[in-house]
């Protein structure tokens, strides 16, 4: 942010009632750019890594994931255990990934749903079969996540950063 801006932010700070409160400049005026989903899926397509999220009785739990892209679907693959128990009671996800190019950051979030996959032809057609895991474990569960929003941002990092 500009020297400027900076001041002219400072300036938009006030005390109300022993509480501070500001004026936060948002979307185009802070920088931030929404990306189109044809940006977010470029994107996604070429990132591996990811996070994903699901709903727990009591919260979220979040999983760091490798992933292939295909037919603006994300796959990914699983050993047995409490991701896939808990995408079973509830297959509402959200999957994130975020990275930065130049001067840029950028974030991209997929809500869907997810499912494992039940037969072969959907294993062979989703291009799963090739995505090399990280983790050594065996990992013989390969889950869709059906995309029902796609939405992502950019904005230029602080000069603080």
């Amino acid at each position: 942010m500009a020297l400027f801006q900076r001041l002219r932010w400072l300036e938009d700070f006030r005390m109300t009632e022993n509480h501070i409160t500001h004026a936060v400049p948002t979307g185009e005026a802070a920088g931030v750019r929404v990306l189109d989903e044809g940006e977010c899926w470029r994107l996604l397509a070429t990132s591996k890594l990811g996070r994903f999220a699901v709903k727990l009785a009591d919260g979220v739990d979040v999983f760091p994931i490798n992933y292939v892209v295909h037919d603006r679907e994300l796959f990914f693959r699983s050993a047995p255990g409490s991701k896939l128990i808990d995408l079973t009671r509830e297959p509402s996800v959200a999957f994130e990934i975020d990275g930065e190019l130049a001067h840029h950051v950028w974030s991209v979030v997929v809500r869907g749903t997810a499912h494992r996959l039940a037969s072969d032809h959907e294993i062979e057609e989703s291009g799963i079969q090739s995505l090399e895991t990280w983790h050594p474990s065996e990992k013989l569960n390969y889950v869709r996540i059906a995309p029902e929003s796609v939405s992502g941002r950019s904005f230029a990092k602080s000069p603080l950063a």
